[in-house]
């Protein structure tokens, strides 16, 4: 499977505007922006990150696990966020590479990005859900 010559970037942006939608409808409902994290693995990282950025919103953070950003999807960058990035050295479906050069984007486009690799393949590890814990407890 060759994932990075088939970007549906129709596809990806309703999405992020769904998520956006579901964002909105919490703000409503009296949720902080501050107080809402995105998160998502693989192609719920993709839409995870396109969506925080093609807001405004100053959200708690993002959490793009095993994924990537595809330089065929129209961003901008309205604010700063920060982001917890992680990826397994071993990654059959997501090129490592493809996650390193998302990192790199982020970080150009003023991001703080928190990156972590492990040794594993396209999953989640034990010392990853750590990570993830002690990142959680300093963003919320």
């Amino acid at each position: 499977m060759d994932l990075l010559s088939k970007i549906d970037v129709d596809g990806i942006l309703r999405s992020t505007d769904y998520l956006l939608k579901l964002v909105e409808k919490e703000i409503e409902r009296g949720v902080a922006p501050e107080n809402i994290l995105l998160a998502g693995f693989s192609q719920g990282g993709v839409i995870a990150l396109v969506a925080a950025l093609r807001t405004d919103l100053p959200l708690a953070g993002i959490m793009a696990l095993s994924t990537y950003l595809p330089r065929t999807v129209p961003v901008e960058s309205p604010v700063p966020h920060r982001i917890f990035q992680a990826h397994g050295r071993m990654d059959d479906v997501v090129p490592w590479q493809a996650a390193a050069d998302a990192r790199r984007r982020l970080e150009g486009m003023g991001h703080e990005v928190s990156w972590h690799e492990y040794d594993m393949a396209h999953a989640v590890c034990a010392e990853e859900i750590a990570d993830i814990r002690e990142w959680l407890l300093g963003n919320l």
